[in-house]
């Protein structure tokens, strides 16, 4: 990983966020289309997506691309790949159709699975991103400025409590943003822990905990309350909760091919169980399937809960 390519990173995503609340250039509409013809009014309390289901596919792309072109070892790739997305970052990182389709599915999903549950809240007119990246990175005073702005937003749209659905949201608002943001004082909640055990739709498949969620945010037992009509396959090892291993998630930016490395260790654990792989994060989906090249079937929990 070179030095400027870090610097060309960061001046990516901070300019992005300056301009559309979004860590990358992008459609702008790219986050709303799973709102059509939902019901959800003005509210204290509202879904917050983040846009992290509809980045994650446009990470993968780019993450590609990095691999595709070493651009994270600097030198004159590095520099136009930086150029050319910037100016053309919404065809460039356009994500597969699919996987915005398959985006849309999870997060109307996980709206339904919180009305069925009666859970009142609202939806915001357009969704921002947490600033999450940017702390992940190491960026922390590009952060906390973010996260100031961002907090800023919710104040002004009366935002009282937030719903989560993803593992790095609810890190960086529950965790982060407090010791950033002078006051930040809105509830923080998983839609985790605000649904209702139900059935799930396959059988004997393995989990893969996201580590934010089973390590540092105390969800490990919650999720499996939620699959446990699934009858998931466990080891102590493979799926413990302080021994299962990570989905390479964390440098991908940085060090992509390291990333898949990391991934496809993770694949081959988790193939020792089961074909079928059940994940709770959008990071961690990508990164496997990244990596799996067909060794195993990807669902995210919201696809199985019923």
């Amino acid at each position: 990983m070179s030095i400027e390519w870090i610097s060309q990173l960061r001046k990516i995503v901070v300019d992005s966020l300056e301009k559309s609340w979004l860590p990358f250039p992008l459609k702008e509409d790219l986050c709303e289309g799973w709102k059509k013809d939902l019901q959800a009014g003005p509210s204290s309390t509202i879904l917050y997506t983040s846009c992290m289901y509809h980045i994650a596919p446009v990470i993968e792309k780019a993450v590609e691309n990095l691999e595709k072109f070493g651009v994270t070892k600097g030198g004159v790739m590095m520099r136009l790949a930086s150029v050319g997305t910037k100016a053309l970052g919404g065809f460039l990182l356009r994500p597969d159709e699919a996987e915005v389709k398959r985006a849309d599915g999870i997060m109307r999903r996980i709206y339904e699975l919180l009305r069925r549950a009666g859970v009142e809240f609202g939806l915001l007119d357009r969704e921002i991103y947490s600033g999450a990246l940017l702390y992940e990175l190491g960026l922390v005073d590009d952060f906390a400025r973010y996260a100031r702005r961002a907090a800023e937003y919710f104040k002004k749209h009366g935002v009282r409590r937030i719903i989560t659905v993803d593992p790095h949201t609810q890190h960086v608002l529950e965790k982060i943003y407090p010791k950033y943001v002078e006051g930040f004082d809105v509830e923080v909640v998983s839609y985790l822990d605000l649904i209702k055990p139900g059935g799930v739709s396959i059988n004997g498949f393995a989990i893969h905990d996201s580590c934010l969620y089973a390590r540092f945010l105390g969800k490990y037992e919650r999720i499996r309350q939620l699959l446990a009509a699934g009858k998931p396959v466990e080891d102590p090892y493979i799926t413990g909760k302080d021994t299962a291993g990570c989905c390479g998630g964390p440098i991908e930016s940085t060090f992509p091919g390291v990333a898949k490395q990391i991934a496809k260790a993770r694949v081959r654990d988790l193939a020792k169980l089961s074909r079928k792989v059940v994940v709770q994060c959008p990071i961690c989906y990508v990164n496997l399937k990244r990596a799996s090249e067909g060794e195993v079937e990807l669902y995210h929990m919201a696809e199985v809960l019923l």
